[in-house]
């Protein structure tokens, strides 16, 4: 006998239906996804800070949960507003400095203020200046910079707009906040009763996976911030610390650190002006200690944490960010990790069922140990 099931026209109908259903789903969410970013950005901050909450309310006894969430957000906006401190006014302090460096060179080279200087240029050329306003170019050029300035106008707009989500999103979150338990455990009840049992499963697999995602993800975050510290303090670089911790907490993400090559050309070319030392020499000795850093995390760190924490071999972890990353980009380097322990997961309970065969072989052994007592 054979096992092989018969693919009857009813299944054919129902599978096609599952998958127009799901082609619709998708097509909405793309469509509505302006509307839709802020609440799962919602979900995700609540899936973070839930745990906060819990510790306010049951571990400083704050029995209403508003109040422990408004105790959670103030604590959060807290920490977040010092690190912008150590970061934010030493940069204004730098761009100060490097303002002077200016100041100093042009007065150096003309012996004159800044302000004299051009004070002199507007009076030797000042014909020309009216000639140019009064020429067609010029006119040209004014009807080519309108469009530009309504553009502005409308970037300006979409901040606001960007503000305005920023508030809705808190909105979200807190309400989410206010009954997580409720939500997590009934938002199961929109599909029907015979698919319950393998979502309310995945649902255990996703959580699992991705709470050791952002465990192993923020060590090495962590890992990588302390490496640039001393790097940084090492080839005295200015804002060491602070550069540092800013690496760091772009690091949660993967790879979205390299974006700290760009204050960190400023800061190189801060320190050639103020030393008198070669630009290329101390913008490339930085550009050695990321690549350094970069070699230890990616051989070393990323391996032994998330290859501990999400039950991976080192090999496949560098494997799923070479395939991901050339599949999908930068996103893909960012769901690399995730999604491969999801897949996995996925594969090992419902293809080779070998989650359900661990199960049942725990669940022996569980019946087995009251016999052996009894015998004892």
């Amino acid at each position: 006998m054979t096992n092989n099931k018969e693919i009857t026209f009813d299944k054919f109908i129902r599978w096609t239906g599952t998958a127009l259903l799901i082609l619709v789903v998708l097509y909405v969410v793309n469509y509505l996804s302006s509307v839709l970013l802020p609440f799962f950005i919602a979900w995700f901050l609540a899936y973070l800070l839930y745990p906060l909450v819990i510790f306010v309310q049951n571990k400083l006894h704050v029995k209403v949960r508003a109040v422990a969430i408004i105790i959670t957000m103030i604590v959060v906006f807290a920490v977040i507003a010092g690190v912008i401190y150590l970061i934010v006014p030493p940069m204004i302090e730098q761009f100060s400095t490097l303002s002077d460096i200016l100041s100093k060179w042009v007065n150096g080279q003309t012996h004159n203020s800044i302000q004299g200087v051009v004070r002199d240029w507007v009076t030797n050329n000042q014909r020309a200046i009216e000639r140019f306003l009064q020429s067609k170019d010029f006119t040209d050029a004014l009807k080519t910079a309108m469009p530009k300035l309504f553009a502005f106008l409308g970037q300006t707009a979409n901040i606001v707009i960007s503000i305005v989500a920023s508030m809705i999103t808190l909105l979200y979150m807190f309400f989410i906040l206010l009954d997580y338990e409720y939500l997590t455990e009934n938002w199961i009840r929109i599909f029907p009763m015979k698919q319950r049992p393998f979502w309310r499963d995945l649902s255990k697999d996703v959580a699992r996976e991705l709470n050791n995602y952002i465990r192993g993800q923020g060590l090495v975050a962590l890992c990588m911030g302390i490496m640039f510290c001393i790097g940084f303090s090492i080839i005295d670089f200015p804002m060491a610390i602070g550069m540092g911790i800013l690496i760091g907490l772009l690091d949660l993400v993967p790879y979205l650190h390299t974006f700290a090559l760009i204050p960190c050309a400023f800061l190189a070319m801060l320190k050639a002006a103020s030393t008198g030392q070669s630009f290329l020499l101390v913008f490339g000795m930085v550009i050695a200690l990321f690549c350094i850093i970069q070699v230890i995390t990616d051989m070393i760190v990323t391996p032994k944490i998330m290859g501990k924490a999400m039950g991976l071999n080192p090999a496949i972890l560098l494997l799923s960010l070479s395939v991901w990353g050339a599949l999908l980009g930068f996103i893909g380097l960012i769901i690399a990790l995730p999604l491969t322990t999801l897949i996995m997961a996925y594969w090992q309970r419902y293809v080779t069922k070998e989650k359900e065969a661990t199960l049942q072989t725990e669940k022996a052994i569980e019946s087995d140990k009251p016999e052996a007592e009894t015998d004892k």
